[in-house]
Formats: C-alpha cells, structure tokens, sequence
C-alpha cells in the first residue's frame, strides 16, 4: 500500500485537477446554452445557404478562430497618480518656487479638467442606464410573461451589450489613488504656507505672486479631490446598476422563450446540421490544428501522456490498494480514518484516466479553426463531468470506499456502476458537440440539432434517475419520502425536453445545468459528510474503547478502597462522580452537528446557485419590520426587514443546537487527542458553551439591529447588579471554574480544610462535596477552597507517614531494642521501602525511655490498619525478647495531720 505521505501528494495532484475544471463548471453551462442569434443568424440567406453546402466558404472555415479583443470599456480608468514637484520653503529663489508653483498648478488644472470631464461621462451614463433600466422593468411588468421568442432574443442582445459595458478594472483603485495623492498635496501645500517667513519691501511683489500661486493650487486641489470623491460614487452606481440591470434580465429570460415550437422541419434540419458537423471534420485542418498545439502546449502534453501511461499500468495496483484499504475498517484497536482518506485518493485517481485523455484531446484541438476550437471546449467540459461521474462510479466499486468504509447498500452501489457507464456514453459524444453550435455556422443549427441532443440527453438522465433510485427505494421500502423523490427524478428531465421542444430551449438548458451542478454540489456535500461521520465514528469507538480500560481501573480501585475501608473502619464514598459525558449523548450530539454543518453547506451553495434564477428569494428584503437609528446626525436610520428577523431567528436555533450538541462533537473532535484529566474537558465543554450562547445572543441582538454600543450599558449594569446582589453565588462559580481548571483537588483525593477531613466525591460549578469518616456529605462551596487553606493528603504523592511511639524500661539494652523494632517495621507489608523505616530514641522520661518508629504507608487508608499491626508485633516481639514495657510510675507520700484538742479526740 502506498504510505500516506505519497498519498497526500496524489491528493494534491487530484485537488489541483478538480480545482482547474471546477471552474469551467458554470463555462459548460454556458456552452451548453443556446447562442444570441439575430433574425438573420436564424434564418439566414438563401445565398449563405448555397455557398456553405457548394464550398465556398470552405476556406474561411480552415482559418484559425482570431482571438476576440476585448470590448473597450465606456469608462476608461485614470491616469497615474499627479504627484506635483512642489518647491521646499528652504528654497533660496523665490523665482523658482514661484515657477514650480506655477507648473504644479498648470498640471493640476489639467488633471481637474480630466476628472470633470470623466465625471460628467459617467454621470450621463448614469443617468441614461437609470431611465433604461426604470422604462424597461416598467415595460416587462405590465407586459409579464406574454412576450415572443423574437423579443426574447432582443433581450439577449441587450444582455450581451451591458456584459461588453463593463466598468474597466482597477478603475475604483485607481481613483483611490488619485485622492491619496490630491489630500497630500493639499497637506504639504498648507504646510508650506505655514512655515514659509515674511520677506523684505524689495521682494514684496514676489511673494504676493507666490501667496496667489499657493492659494490657486490649494483650491485648485481642493475641487480636484471633491470632483475625484463624486466621481468615485458614481462609479460605484453605475456597477451596482449594471450588475442590476444584468440580473433583471437574467431573471427574465429565464421564463421566456427562446424559439419556435417543434414541427416536422425539424428533421431535415437535424440531417442539415449533421452533415455540416461531419463535413467539418478535414484532415488537412486536424493535422494542422494538432500541429500547432503540439508546438504550443507539448510539455504539458507529454506530461499528461506520460501520466496517462503510468495509470494504466498501475492501475491493478491502485485498485489493489483500494480494497486493502478497507481491511481493518472496523477493528476497534487497529482502524483509522487515514484509511478512508487514502481509500477517497485511489478511487480518485482510478477516475482520471479518461478525464486526462480528454484533456489530451482539449489541448490537442485547441489551436485548430472555430470548429475544432468549439469541440475542445467541449472535451474540456467533457472532462469535468466525466471526472464527477467517473469518481462516483470508482466510490461504488466493489470492497471500496461506499462499501467497506461508507457501509452504503450494495443494491445501490451495484446500479452505479452499471448505470453510469451507458449515462457517460450518451452524455459525453453531447457535451463534445453542443459548443459547436455557438459557432457562426452551427448557430444556425441550435434549434434543431441542439435541441435533439438536449432531448437524448434528458431521456439519459430520466432513465439514470430511473434505475438508481428504484434501487434506493429498494433498499430503504420504508421511507415513503423517497417515492416523492423517485416521482420528481424522472419527470422532470422529461419536463425539461418538453419544454425544450416546445420552445423553452433557453430555459430548459438552463434549469437543467442548474439542476445537473446542485446535484454534482450536494453529491459533494453528502461526500464530506461521510467522510466526517467516519472519522467521528473511528474517534468514538476509540474512545469507548478508553472508557472501558478507564472503568475497570476505576471499578479495581474502588474495590481496592473498599476493601481498605472495610479492614480501617473509616467510611469512604461507595463511588466518585467523575465529570464526564456519557458516550450515547456524545454520539448524538457530534452526529447531530455534523448534520447541521452539511445541511447548512448545502444549503448555501444551492442558494448561490439559485438565487439569480427565481427573484421572489429576495421578497424578504423589500418587507421592513422597523428601523433602528444609528445616533449619527444626518445619517438615515437603518431598516430592518423580515430577512434580517429571519436570520436573527436562524441565528438563535442555531445557538441552541450547538450549546447543546457542541460539547460532544468537542470532545469527539479536539479534547479525546488531549491527554486531559477528567475534569479539565469537562470545564473547557462547559465554558465553550457560555461562550456560544453569548456570541449568539450577540449576533442576534446585532441582526435585528441593536448595537452594541447600546447595549454595552445594559450588560454593565447588569453585571454590576449580579456583583452586588449575587456575589457569593458568582465568587463561587468562578472558583468552581479555577478549580476545575487549576486542579488542587481532584475527585477521590483527601483532604482537610476547615477542621474538616473527607474525601472528595463531586466537584460541581457551585460547590464540592466531601464525604468524612463517618460517610457524612459535607457540601462546600468552592470560595472556600480557593480563599482558604486546604490540606491535600493525596494531591501529588499519596504516601503518608505513621509515627509509633515505644517505651521500655530503664536498664534495657537500648540497641537491641532499636533493632526489634526496626525489624518489626522492615516486615510489615503495608511499610514501604522508599523512604525507609526509621528508628529513634527521642526521650529519657520518668520512668521509660521513649523510642519512635517512622514508617511510611502507600494509602491514608491504611493509617490505622498498620498502626494496630505495629502495635501489637512491637508488643509481642518486645515480650518473647524479655524486655519490659513498664508502667508509669509514681511516688506517693501520704501525711497525716494530728487532732486539734478541741475536737474530743486524740492526736
């Protein structure tokens, strides 16, 4: 199998393949469309018709299609930048500054006179394009749809003259640059008037002269940045009319005819534009078409060649590796998603062969006349589709990426592999010839021999559709959904070489591109999104997999624990709340995010593609619900329309998706490749919720028009109002948060705070519970473990050190003594051997000498446990070596005092 770095690099390749024929995508519908064609064009003399059927016009054929120049633009772009040499009040020679004045001034009105001159242009243009485009949506509104294919072609031609009006490029950059350079000379020029010193009597008249001079400039370039300034914006009209006026004509035509209707005619013309298209095929034009294509483009036609040879020898191999791609697909320990990138890159690649030798045939045919000129753009748009269908059909090959990898039904994946060829067969011969009929000579054609096609091609679709989703359907009998889906499939490329024939040729070729692209574009989406479910899939399994390992170690410990508990007589929590989230719920949530991604993917780029099609998208725009003011004097307030609510409210569902599905998809996605502590992903999850929900309320409130810069007071105030009335609450949820993140208790530690001692079993955002010795919660808030001093006895090392102390008599051989209870401590099994036990004679007391043992424990619960080991083999070894443990001793002395002689009695 190729390793991933190599398969990386082939990605590349396929990217930057799939890269430059994405582009010609909307280029292939447009060459699909039916050409502009005047009433001539249409029906063109009798004369055209013998001298192309006798050869007359053979040699105009043969001649290479001239490339077009481009149409000068109406409104030509500025001049360079005027950057005037103006004189530096150093200067010595009032004559000269008075010259350089003079020439600065001279070129300044020049360019002044320009710019009016462009202005006044522009504006006539402006207003000339504003009457024309008001009478015209004025006369398509109360003429609607009742208009002829004549006038509809009228409209094209229109269309194609406000595409050829283009506004030249860089021009609004090039006036940009023209102000920056005006406002610095006016800068410099007060500059100059500022600092320059008064002069002698015998230069007076000089420097009125000069102080003219600089006033004249200073206006001079002050009414040249006004003119620039208008000149800008109404540049900047006149794009957004033309771009206006082009979308209502887009809009227009679509629903309008193109041709006449269908009649018996029609098949002598089909045998008259299929003997001109074979009669355009001649050697002598073919060869030297190739010729020069050869001499032009033959590096990257070798390489394609050579390219295309390599494939076809690996392509075993490739396909080899495909299906081993798909071996540990499923196996928890071994699986990985870079499998399923690799098993995307050969099915990729086993689909270029045929797009490369099209390709081949572009490159090859494009030097050629306006005939082979034609069909190399139609292999060119070949290529792109071919690479679409063709990679569809190598994702459903056999143990490949749908099967192994998507677990796509193989009812399915076996009707794609058997349909896609025969639709490629019809469809590509298509594609190849219908730019043909843009041509001067096929144009004549369009209508009946580019309807044909259009037609063969929709009963391939409608047959495609047919045979696939029967089998999707077959596979999946309970979604009655999709028999609406099967209904539409069909019908509506049928619809579409109706109405072609009808006389909607323009409309249905559109429409049916249209359609052909969002397919081709939600095919995409649905890609990705398998692709991101598998990789989501491969995580969470992995993850489950941890869990498990995790919870038996856990379940281990805690039985270890309790065990330990049950021989210390101490009360231990029975179980930890860890904070984690449960598997299920992650799942849901990742998978369920992923949907809301693909969904909104798609839909975006259907809207794109739509939106010119059908203007009532854009009825949201012209109902205004309020309008809010801006607080800047002079400015209108800003209007609020129903597709603004209708975003805010998109932007509120689509903040509470993901505050409640984004934790899983975090943890799915980033925190499981972290090695976290338990706690620390479950307060970064719960931060990034707060953090969602408050830049969605944000962008909502800013969607419907409020500011920020008004609300900021309300948001001050309120938090001020929450420090004051609840700020033990907030003091605790923060520390809550330090907690979590800084980590100075963890769930299962013990510790002591407060002359409490307990082990920690829930640590929540407003609190922590302990459980003591006696199995009492004890909840405390989470201020007092940041604010307070805490004592952790198992933070960072869980060893403890127990201290026994020890008396033996007076006379008792001391050393002895501290080996028998070194011993008694080095065999205990609950001591540890680092650090080691320790012996001491510490004291000399009244009746013993006191001797301590330091030993260390792995486990606080084990305290008391070896505390009474110790003691009682420190007692028993102490016995059987005859050395006493005495009791305390004290003298008494008893006096007694004698009677007093008055009581009676005797002293």
């Amino acid at each position: 199998m190729i390793n991933f770095r190599l398969t990386t690099l082939l990605f590349a390749f396929v990217v930057s393949i799939g890269a430059g024929y994405s582009g010609s995508a909307m280029a292939a519908l447009d060459d699909l469309l039916p050409p502009v064609q005047t009433e001539t064009e249409r029906f063109p003399p009798a004369e055209d018709e013998d001298a192309e059927t006798s050869g007359e016009t053979e040699e105009a054929e043969e001649e290479p299609e001239p490339h077009l120049e481009p149409v000068r633009p109406e409104i030509e772009a500025p001049d360079e930048p005027l950057v005037s040499s103006l004189p530096t009040p150093k200067t010595a020679d009032i004559q000269q500054q008075i010259q350089k004045l003079r020439d600065a001034l001279d070129g300044r009105q020049h360019a002044l006179s320009l710019s009016e001159q462009r202005l006044d242009y522009a504006e006539s243009l402006l207003n000339r394009l504003n009457n024309e485009y008001e009478s015209f949506e004025l006369r398509l509104e109360r003429a609607g749809l009742n208009l002829t294919d004549d006038y509809a072609n009228l409209l094209r031609q229109r269309l194609e003259r406000l595409r050829d009006q283009t506004i030249a490029a860089g021009l609004t950059k090039g006036i940009t640059a023209q102000l920056s350079a005006a406002r610095e000379e006016q800068l410099r020029l007060e500059e100059f008037e500022a600092v320059i010193e008064p002069d002698d009597d015998a230069r007076g008249r000089l420097a009125v002269k000069r102080a003219q001079l600089l006033r004249q400039l200073h206006s001079t370039v002050t009414k040249h940045i006004e003119v620039l300034n208008e000149y800008y914006n109404i540049v900047i009209q006149l794009q957004d009319r033309l771009e206006a006026y082009q979308t209502l004509l887009q809009q227009r035509l679509f629903w309008l005819p193109s041709t006449e209707r269908v009649d018996l005619t029609i098949f002598s013309e089909v045998f008259r534009g299929l003997a001109w298209f074979v009669s355009g095929f001649k050697w002598e034009s073919l060869k030297e078409a190739v010729s020069v294509s050869i001499d032009e483009n033959w590096p990257l036609m070798s390489l394609l060649t050579a390219l295309l040879l390599i494939m076809a020898i690996r392509r075993r191999g490739l396909r080899k590796a495909l299906v081993d791609t798909g071996y540990h697909v499923g196996n928890v320990r071994r699986d990985r998603w870079q499998f399923t990138f690799s098993a995307l890159i050969y099915s990729l690649l086993l689909a270029l062969p045929g797009v490369i030798a099209l390709t081949i045939g572009h490159l090859a045919l494009e030097g050629g006349n306006r005939f082979l000129h034609a069909l190399s753009r139609g292999m060119s748009n070949a290529a792109f589709v071919a690479f679409l269908l063709r990679g569809i059909f190598t994702v459903a090959y056999n143990k490949g990426l749908g099967e192994r990898h998507f677990q796509w039904k193989s009812n399915t994946l076996r009707v794609l592999r058997k349909q896609i060829p025969i639709l490629l067969a019809v469809l590509i011969p298509i594609i190849i010839v219908m730019p043909a009929m843009s041509t001067t000579k096929g144009a004549v054609f369009s209508d009946s021999l580019g309807r044909l096609l259009f037609a063969v091609a929709s009963i391939a679709l409608a047959f495609f559709a047919q045979r696939f989703m029967s089998a999707v359907r077959k596979d999946q009998p309970n979604r009655k959904v999709l028999k609406l889906l099967h209904g539409f499939a069909v019908a509506m490329p049928l619809m579409l070489a109706f109405i072609s024939l009808w006389g909607y040729h323009y409309t249905a070729v559109r429409f049916e591109g249209l359609m052909f692209i969002s397919l081709c574009w939600l095919a995409f989406v649905i890609l990705l999104h398998y692709l991101g479910l598998r990789s989501l899939t491969v995580r969470e399994r992995r993850m489950t997999l941890k869990r498990v390992i995790e919870n038996r170690e856990a379940e281990r410990k805690i039985a270890e624990t309790r065990e330990a508990a049950e021989t210390s007589g101490e009360g231990v929590p029975l179980s930890y709340d860890i904070p984690q989230r449960d598997m299920d719920d992650i799942s849901q949530q990742s998978e369920t995010v992923l949907k809301i991604f693909s969904l909104i993917l798609a839909a975006a780029g259907l809207w794109a593609l739509w939106d010119n099609v059908f203007p009532a998208l854009g009825i949201f725009d012209e109902i205004t619900l309020w309008t809010i003011s801006t607080g800047i004097e002079g400015e209108s307030p800003v209007p609020i329309n129903l597709g603004d609510l209708m975003v805010a409210l998109a932007i509120g569902v689509g903040t509470v998706l993901a505050a409640r599905n984004l934790p899983g998809t975090m943890e799915v996605v980033f925190l499981s490749r972290l090695n976290l502590e338990p706690g620390v992903g479950y307060a970064i999850t719960t931060l990034a919720t707060y953090t969602i929900v408050f830049i969605g309320i944000a962008a909502a409130l800013a969607g419907l028009g409020f500011q920020w810069s008004k609300l900021q007071w309300l948001v001050a105030a309120l938090g001020v109002g929450l420090g004051f009335g609840l700020q033990e609450i907030v003091a605790n949820f923060v520390s809550g948060i330090i907690l979590l993140f800084e980590r100075p208790i963890r769930v299962g530690d013990t510790v002591t705070i407060g002359g409490i001692t307990g082990t920690v079993s829930r640590i929540r955002i407003r609190a922590t519970t302990l459980v003591d010795w006696d199995r009492k919660e004890q909840i405390i808030p989470n201020k007092t473990f940041v604010t307070q001093d805490l004592t952790n006895w198992t933070l960072s090392d869980p060893i403890t050190r127990v201290i026994v102390r020890v008396g033996v008599a007076y006379g008792s051989d001391v050393d002895k003594v501290q080996e028998l209870l070194h011993q008694v401590a080095v065999e205990n099994e609950r001591v540890v051997e680092e650090p080691a036990p320790a012996v001491f004679c510490v004291e000399l007391g009244d009746s013993q000498i006191d001797f301590e043992v330091r030993v260390f424990v792995r486990d606080l619960l084990d305290f008391m446990p070896l505390s009474h080991e110790l003691h009682s083999a420190i007692t028993r070894t102490l016995k059987e070596a005859g050395i006493e443990i005495p009791f305390p001793q004290r003298d008494i002395h008893i006096r007694t005092e004698p009677l007093r002689k008055d009581s009676g009695q005797p002293e």
